[in-house]
């Protein structure tokens, strides 16, 4: 946010209000002086060298007009002296050099160059004109190095000088002791190593605005006498540190008492923000896009003037203090993009004159009709945009939240709201934007939505929601330009002959029975405004329509389409997967960014879909699971914009071409299952901003090439398997530590593993779907998405993983020829879930640190020549679901823990000396496998066995003669048991007496 209206226009007035009482206006007719002749003359040639062709401000400088150059437009002279005091020739676009002679302006206070194109250095001379209190040369189309002759005009109050072409050390800044207002934004300051110190020598300083300049942040002003601490009012040092990397915020800011503005947003700073601050004047904060990674300071909330907060996208943590209530004068609160948790302080709704509040993806939680419970008049009155989205916000949407009387924004989109959408949502009548999506609403859409006639923009997409959709939803919604509501199962019932009362941009109906037969639905036809469309999962079959394919952003799949598709397609992104369009590939226009064709049935050469002709802007060309067949031309140069290649599953054969290493913002390249053949290509060295190379399935020979490590360092999925590469893994792998699959198999590398493995950080590191281990999704349509997806084989299946695999981590190495042992370094890989080394040869034994490997699943060493014992690290290894060590050359007892033994006998056959359950072999008392002829065994076992009889003998011995002792002695007990035993031996005698009369007359 700028700095307000009120500071500014006082600022940028100063120089003028300053001047004496009496002034002629611009262009003053009434003057009752001439202008001194040198003056006059001197703006002659001003206007000599320059060109005035849009504006013609400088058409009025002709003294065959008017003699007097104070009548001149633009210029204004002093009422008293005469003398030209001010020259105005702001945004005039005038060309050309200034003249030398501007200097004779000796009494000029005022000059303004501003938006126009000299395209020349700052004149030095400049400096000579000292009388200047204001000088703005901001965006005139200067360039170079500001000359440090403007550090000669001592008077100056306001300097600004804005704009790209500008560079400069500030060596001249001391000079200018009186300067009130400082505008350097755009000018490269990198050179500027001690500008905090520079500026620290105005003591006059009320206004800085230093952006984008990149500034450094390295060395902050630290016991020294801070000048400008008493008189700075407004600083702006944002975007400075964007391309750098990253610095601690400097403190002294923090110690500006007289600051009301501070914009120190997209500087990545990092640490906390301090905990003590003098800045209690301030009005508007924005510290937005930084790495702060702390709580929000108590001081924040004692800033009573606080009118406008921005700490959205920090690391900020801990919950929403209750001391918010103090902030009595905030419009404006941005919080979102942080971790902060626990509740929203209910006092947050007695905030009278927040108009706009944005929590949305932190962790905060609780119920939405306790944090809006007893919300005062003036906040209902007020608040005119909420946004709670992402975050963890349950129960229901009840009457509370929809008594807000001004609100025109409400998004609560991916919370766990439940239950149904209140039919009084009526009641929001100023609501222009609802977004309720990624919930888990159910019920039916209530009619009353129909009645919001402000709507513009209403996302719903991806609840429980069904039911039927009909005329009367959408009866008043004549201003509604987005409508998303895929993912949910509604029904629609619209007439035939329906024309809709508004005109969308976006339409998202996936998932929805359209109530078309099977048809694309005819009213859509009166959408000529469509931007994107999605009708992705409706059921629609037949061929497409020739007027469908106008929409720029179309998403047609999984339905059952058939036909061919047009020879040229110009749509942004077209996405038909998983239908039945058959026949070859169309062209594509150059307008054309994501291009999803995959899982059909198109055939033929690819040779006429990518070539050499033209530039193509294409970033996703997606084409997996078709019969495409043919080479991949050497032409990809022309497709150098591509970010996601995937080719996957057809029977393309040939070499790579060389000319992928055009392709230099790739992030994914997926070519598996296809018949390609030759070396990995050397050029793939150029594509350094790969996450994920799948080659499985393929003919490919060779070395892995070392540069795969040192150049791919983004890389998370390397899928190599089932190819014919051949030697060494080498050691320079290990410096991928962002790697989460390694797939190797199936191949004929021998050798070592190296012992760097433990360099593979990304597999040590604890994992969730957030931050940097979250979905890879590269573009999204309705409620498709296309993002990254890998083919893992583990517990013997394979399996695909896409929204998840943030969370997969997995080395397979089977099936080839590596050798030695298992490295110990491999069990510093904590993460790892999925463990592959069987069918090789690995000699030793089983590192005893693998119990360490707490979060592995699956672990596979079997086929292998292992030797020694099981470690018994494998009893706290909880989280195991699948163990082969079978073909081996272990011995010993198998670790006793219910995770194990529950794992198939088959898992451990092939071992000779191994022993205990789940093998039915039993082990000895020395854990070696039992043997019939041991005499030792037979002893022990056999003193065992009769030891267990003597203490179940004298067990019962000492029970019965207890018992007996107490019926002796005790004659209430005697005579119970003996009654007892008499009823007992009675039932049992006449039971069986009458079984037995049956019985007789039966035979009789």
């Amino acid at each position: 946010m700028r700095p307000n209206t009120t500071a500014l226009f006082f600022f940028l007035i100063l120089p003028i209000i300053s001047f004496k009482v009496s002034y002629c206006s611009i262009g003053n007719n009434g003057t009752n002086h001439l202008c001194p002749e040198i003056e006059k003359q001197t703006l002659l040639n001003f206007k000599l060298s320059l060109e005035d062709p849009f504006i013609m401000l400088l058409s009025s400088w002709n003294i065959s007009v008017d003699v007097n150059c104070c009548n001149w437009e633009g210029v204004v002279c002093d009422n008293i002296t005469g003398h030209v005091d001010q020259l105005h020739l702001s945004s005039s676009y005038l060309r050309g050099k200034i003249d030398p002679s501007l200097p004779n302006l000796k009494h000029l206070r005022y000059l303004n160059l501003s938006h126009s194109n000299f395209v020349q250095a700052i004149p030095s001379f400049i400096g000579s004109l000292t009388s200047l209190e204001s000088l703005d040369l901001s965006d005139a189309g200067f360039y170079g190095t500001i000359p440090n002759t403007i550090g000669n005009l001592s008077n100056l109050r306001t300097l600004i000088l804005e704009g790209n072409g500008y560079e400069s050390q500030l060596e001249w800044l001391p000079g200018l002791s009186q300067l009130e207002y400082l505008d350097m934004n755009y000018v490269n300051l990198s050179r500027a190593g001690n500008w905090q110190q520079v500026i620290n020598t105005l003591p006059s300083l009320v206004e800085l605005h230093f952006v984008l300049c990149s500034l450094t942040f390295i060395a902050p002003m630290n016991n020294i006498n801070n000048n400008i601490s008493t008189s700075l009012a407004i600083l702006d040092l944002s975007r400075n540190n964007e391309f750098q990397s990253f610095a601690i915020s400097p403190g002294w800011i923090f110690q500006l008492s007289n600051l009301t503005f501070l914009d120190l947003s997209r500087n990545y700073f990092e640490g906390p923000i301090p905990n003590i601050s003098n800045t209690t004047k301030l009005q508007n904060v924005d510290l937005s896009f930084n790495r702060f990674n702390s709580n929000i300071p108590h001081w924040l909330y004692l800033c009573k003037d606080l009118e406008f907060v921005n700490l959205r996208s920090n690391f900020l943590h801990g919950a929403i203090s209750n001391g918010i209530a103090n902030l009595t004068s905030l419009n404006t609160l941005y919080l979102s993009r942080n971790e902060l948790s626990g509740e929203i302080p209910r006092e947050i709704a007695n905030l009278c004159k927040l108009q706009s509040l944005d929590l949305s993806d932190n962790k905060l939680n609780g119920k939405i009709s306790v944090s809006f419970g007893n919300m005062s008049n003036c906040f209902l009155g007020a608040l005119e945009s909420l946004d709670l989205s992402g975050n963890q916000f349950s129960g229901h949407l009840t009457d509370q939240v929809l008594e807000f009387k001004s609100l025109k924004t409400l998004n609560l989109d991916f919370n766990n709201l439940s239950g149904t959408i209140p039919i009084n949502i009526v009641k929001l009548s100023s609501l222009e934007n609802l977004n309720l999506a990624g919930n888990n609403l159910s019920g039916n859409l209530p009619e009353s939505v129909g009645k919001l006639f402000n709507l513009k923009s209403l996302l719903i997409e991806d609840n429980k929601l069904e039911g039927v959709v009909s005329e009367i939803h959408f009866a008043n919604l004549t201003n509604l330009l987005t409508f998303f509501a895929s993912g949910n199962h509604f029904t629609l019932n619209v007439s035939s002959n329906w024309t809709p009362p508004f005109n969308l941009q976006y339409l998202g109906l996936g998932l929805w029975n359209l109530g078309s037969g099977g048809r694309f639905p005819l009213w859509l036809q009166s959408q000529k405004d469509i931007k994107e469309l999605d009708l992705s999962s409706n059921g629609i079959s037949g061929e497409v329509p020739n007027w469908i394919w106008d929409f720029p952003f179309l998403n047609l799949s999984h339905n059952h389409l058939h036909g061919k598709i047009p020879d040229i397609i110009n749509n942004q992104l077209l996405c038909l997967s998983s239908n039945k369009f058959s026949g070859p590939l169309p062209q594509i226009g150059s307008g054309v960014l994501d291009f999803d064709l995959s899982n059909n049935l198109f055939s033929g050469d690819i040779s006429h879909f990518i070539t050499a002709n033209g530039t193509y802007n294409i970033q996703i060309l997606h084409l997996e699971g078709n019969q495409l067949t043919g080479e991949i031309p050497d032409c990809l140069m022309q497709w150098s914009s591509m970010i996601v290649l995937n080719l996957a599953n057809n029977n393309m054969f040939g070499r790579i071409p060389d000319s992928i290493g055009f392709l230099t913002n790739m992030f994914s390249l997926n070519l598996q299952n296809n018949k390609f053949s030759g070396h990995i290509p050397f050029s793939l060295r150029n594509c350094t901003e790969l996450v994920n190379v799948d080659l499985a399935g393929n003919k490919l020979v060779g070395k892995i090439p070392a540069w795969i490590g040192t150049r791919l360092l983004h890389l998370r999925f390397l899928v190599l398997r089932s190819n014919k590469l051949s030697g060494k893994i080498p050691p320079d792998i290990c410096h991928l530590n962002s790697l989460q699959i390694l797939d190797l198999s199936d191949n004929g590398f021998s050798g070592i593993i190296p012992r760097c493995v433990n360099n593979f950080t990304a597999m040590a590191s604890t994992r969730s779907l957030g931050g940097q281990y979250g979905e890879l999704v590269y573009a999204t349509y309705g409620i498709g998405s296309f993002g990254e997806s890998v083919s893992v084989t583990t517990k013997g299946r394979e399996s695909q993983y896409d929204t998840i695999l943030g969370l997969v981590t997995n080395i397979d190495l089977s099936n080839n020829n590596l050798s030695g042992d298992i490295p110990i370094e491999l069990t510093n890989l904590v993460e790892l879930r999925s463990l592959n080394l069987s069918r090789n040869h690995f000699t030793g034994s089983i590192p005893q640190s693998i119990g360490d490997m707490k979060q592995l699943e699956s672990l596979d060493l079997s086929r292998n020549s292992l030797s020694g014992e099981m470690p018994n690290s494998f009893r706290v290894m909880s989280t195991l679901n699948y163990l082969n060590v079978s073909h081996n050359n272990l011995t010993g007892r198998i670790p006793e823990s219910t995770q194990i033994q529950g794992f198939n006998a088959s898992n451990f056959i092939g071992n000779d000396g191994l022993c205990g359950p789940p093998l039915t072999s039993n082990c000895s008392s020395s854990g070696g496998r039992k043997k019939k002829d041991d005499n030792h065994y037979k002893t022990s076992s056999s003193s065992k066995i009769e030891w267990l009889y003597v203490f179940v003998s004298l067990g019962y011995a000492v029970g019965l003669s207890i018992f007996c002792t107490t019926l002796i002695f005790k004659k209430s007990w005697r005579k119970a048991y003996f009654e007892f035993m008499e009823e007992m031996w009675n039932k049992v005698y006449v039971y069986f007496y009458i079984k037995w009369r049956k019985l007789t007359r039966t035979s009789l």
